[in-house]
């Protein structure tokens, strides 16, 4: 594994049993895991590049359960990784060999759902496409909408901020949260937020939605549920070049038209998901804009001619409008499909993530043409192109030697010419331990380290998830938290760390 860990507690592991035994007597029947070959689906996430057994699996079903082994483990001093679905792909939820593994896969009821309030009370292992499905029959559903949306849950949307291709007009996860029950690692159990749309004082909520497991663990959420609008349709539009479709895109954005959701894909990635999906896509252009447009009737027939209008102007060959639902839900489909897509033409592919600002788009797909020459790797693109939220596919075969090596180094320079051109490492994926290294090259030391003094505020020890989006993790005491006099610290004859 590329990618260095924090090194295995071998004094902690010698009590293994003991650790198993107590987390039985916390969490009986079945949920304690410790068996090797038992352990094995919980070895990676998303992000199979990387593998490691944890030392013990724990699948609390209650949020007391998840209260008593968070204390257990503070008190013992044991790391602990919180893990939804397991479909992260940055290896956010990638095992430790020394540290337990919290699943929270039991956390799987709706608890709620007020129609009046327009919210539902969820537990963070119910998927993302179940709440759409509890509140359809009553017309409603849930905004965000992550392509892995039939099996990533809340609590794992929670982590890592996810977005979807309807993110563009409804928000990322953070713009859907309301309130939330979470565990701090002493056991403490909190209540954040509630029904409401906005509080006074610190926005906690902002600051754990995308916190990636580090601060605490979240057992029930509230979120908002919307109204499906009256009318919807989708637009595909073609085009000869990539530069002209993400000038269509600034194009469309500048008129002050803001779609439900504008995707983009570039010729591999239309050929592989046209083979798979059969979604109707053209073959003869090398890019391709979804456009969805929603509202009122009217309001959508109005918007759809000025998209006409702006991608004809941006050169456009072919545009195709959806003419029923199932149509447009067809149109969607095959976006969605877009990453098992095109595992079915590369032995092995390197999904990233990265935003950028929607102007740099043709400089950004140019540049990645000429990196793709470089690293003798093929790439196809996949975009949430309204946001500016790129995922290139970086195609390769891991059984060929050195050829991960060449698509890490390739997925590394794709997101230092994120941040080149005013973007940022990160969309929705997170950063887990794919991009953690790459941190400093968005921000100062000074920036990390009060990033961390955060994370000291949750969880002072630093056993939530360790290892992760922190290139260099300092402990608490080295970033302030231990009161220096005149250069010496009370007590120097203790040892320290």
């Amino acid at each position: 594994m590329s990618v260095k860990m924090p090194p295995i507690d071998e004094a902690l592991m010698t009590h293994r049993e003991e650790i198993v035994a107590a987390l039985r007597r916390i969490v009986p029947g079945e949920g304690v895991i410790d068996g090797e070959r038992e352990m094995r689906p919980f070895e990676s996430d998303g992000l199979t590049a990387y593998r490691q057994l944890p030392m013990v699996v724990v699948l609390p079903s209650t949020t007391q359960q998840v209260s008593d082994v968070l204390r257990y483990c503070h008190e013992h001093n044991i790391k602990v990784v919180p893990r939804g679905a397991g479909t992260s792909l940055s290896g956010g939820a990638l095992p430790l060999g020394d540290g337990v593994l919290l699943g929270l896969s039991k956390f799987s009821r709706i608890r709620e759902i007020d129609f009046e309030n327009r919210v539902a009370v969820v537990e963070p292992g119910v998927t993302n496409l179940g709440i759409s499905n509890a509140v359809a029959h009553r017309g409603f559903y849930y905004a965000p909408d992550p392509s892995s949306q039939i099996a990533c849950t809340i609590g794992g949307n929670i982590a890592e901020n996810s977005g979807g291709v309807h993110c563009l007009k409804y928000g990322m996860t953070t713009n859907n949260v309301l309130g939330l029950e979470m565990v701090l690692m002493t056991g403490e159990i909190v209540r954040i937020g509630g029904r409401h749309l906005d509080s006074g004082g610190y926005d906690l909520l902002g600051v754990i939605t995308g916190s990636e497991g580090l601060l605490g663990v979240v057992t029930e959420i509230t979120v908002r549920i919307l109204k499906k609008p009256e009318t919807a349709r989708a637009v595909l539009i073609g085009f000869p070049t990539s530069e002209d479709a993400g000038a269509c895109v600034g194009r469309i954005i500048g008129a002050g038209i803001i779609p439900g959701g504008m995707e983009m894909m570039d010729r591999p990635a239309i050929h592989a998901v046209e083979e798979f999906a059969h979604a109707g896509y053209p073959l003869d252009v090398e890019a391709l804009l979804i456009v969805e447009l929603d509202g009122g009737k009217a309001e959508v027939d109005h918007l759809i001619d000025r998209v006409e209008a702006i991608a004809r102007e941006c050169k456009a060959s072919t545009c195709r409008v959806s003419q029923n639902e199932d149509e447009r839900l067809l149109f969607w489909a095959g976006r969605k499909a877009a990453f098992p897509a095109v595992g079915r033409i590369s032995p092995d592919y390197y999904c990233m993530d990265g935003t950028i600002p929607r102007a740099a788009l043709p400089l950004v797909l140019s540049r990645m043409r000429e990196m793709s020459e470089k690293y003798g790797l093929q790439v196809a693109n996949v975009f949430h192109a309204g946001d500016g939220n790129l995922h290139p596919l970086i195609l390769y075969d891991a059984n060929v030697p050195g050829e991960l090596d060449k698509a890490e180094a390739f997925g590394s320079d794709i997101l230092r010419l994120c941040v080149e051109v005013g973007g940022v490492l990160t969309g929705e994926h997170g950063v887990g331990v794919e991009k953690r290294d790459l941190m400093p090259e968005m921000f100062s030391e000074i920036d990390l380290n009060q990033q961390q003094r955060l994370k000291c505020a949750f969880d002072a020890q630093g056993l939530l998830n360790p290892g992760k989006v922190f290139p260099t993790l300092h402990r608490c005491a080295e970033l302030g938290r231990m009161h220096v006099r005149a250069g010496k610290v009370a007590f120097p004859d203790i040892p320290r760390f």
